[in-house]
């Protein structure tokens, strides 16, 4: 079955960057001229999933608004001649069908815009991924992840490998069989081990590509101890179903969730940009040798 919809959550308050996020969601933080998760949207787009439904919360109108048309704006750069900047915010609002659903219910978790949803999921495989880390590569992790759904036929997760000192931050996933270079078989994912007790140096991470099956699975709302419902709880039950699969995405892992790593990300992509690389190594050098 086409994979054609995909799921984000971007109902997080955004804490660790207020007051910043008073106002403004952190998923509109901006990667130089484009806010976090339009990123992961033209990534699930390229992977030709047509029907994005985004779970928010209070304050994230702004999300509703970027991926919208904005007449006047738009009439405005035509007036000035600047066309190209206007058929720039026409096509971001033609990229896919955008829905929205407020995040509701308890426990929370990041099982919980799934379940929020599911009546918009229905029977079809979907994308879930989260507006606050990406990869950037020659294609899309939604593209990959894609292709090895449709090689394998199961879920997929996105993998990358961490220095065994990380592995207590991170979900790890717990594989059983390694089926070529870059994909593995799992049993699951387990939360922020200690380093003697972690079953690979695979965490997951920017987003899956689920089969509905996992939704009455998820419905149990199985609490972890920190009170929160998990997709990865899921997956010891969804793998005695089925086989999972965890994918190692070819790309280069980037991290939003809080400032430290915000602010790498956004100097790091900035260093392969053609048009700024140069300048801001330049300045970047001065600063550190002054």
């Amino acid at each position: 079955m086409k994979v054609r919809k995909a799921v984000i959550a971007a109902a997080g308050l955004g804490t660790r960057f207020l007051p910043q996020t008073k106002a403004m969601p952190k998923e509109m933080l901006p990667i130089i001229d484009k806010p976090v998760i339009q990123l992961v949207v033209e990534g699930l787009v390229a992977a030709g999933v047509e029907d994005i439904i985004i779970v928010t919360g209070p304050t994230k109108r702004a999300i509703e608004d970027h991926f919208d048309r904005s007449l006047d704006l738009e009439s405005e750069l035509l007036e000035k001649g600047k066309h190209e900047q206007a058929d720039c915010l026409r096509d971001i609002a033609k990229m896919a069908n955008f829905v929205y659903i407020r995040q509701k219910g308890h426990p929370k978790g990041n099982a919980r815009p799934i379940l929020n949803a599911a009546h918009l999921i229905g029977d079809e495989p979907f994308f879930y991924f989260f507006a606050d880390d990406f990869f950037v590569g020659e294609r899309s992790t939604a593209q990959q992840l894609l292709e090895a759904y449709e090689k394998y036929d199961g879920p997929v997760l996105a993998l990358r490998e961490v220095p065994e000192a990380e592995v207590s931050t991170y979900g790890i996933a717990d594989v059983t069989e390694e089926i070529d270079e870059r994909t593995s078989k799992l049993k699951g994912i387990v939360e922020k081990p200690a380093p003697e007790d972690a079953p690979s140096n695979l965490a997951s991470g920017a987003g899956y590509l689920l089969t509905p099956d996992i939704i009455p699975l998820l419905e149990r709302e199985q609490v972890a101890p920190d009170g929160e419902i998990r997709v990865p709880d899921a997956f010891v039950d969804l793998s005695k179903q089925r086989d999972i699969f965890g994918l190692k995405v070819d790309g280069q892992y980037y991290d939003t969730g809080n400032p430290d790593a915000y602010l790498r990300t956004v100097i790091d992509i900035a260093l392969r940009d053609p048009e700024r690389a140069a300048s801001l190594r330049e300045f970047l050098q001065n600063r550190l040798e002054s």
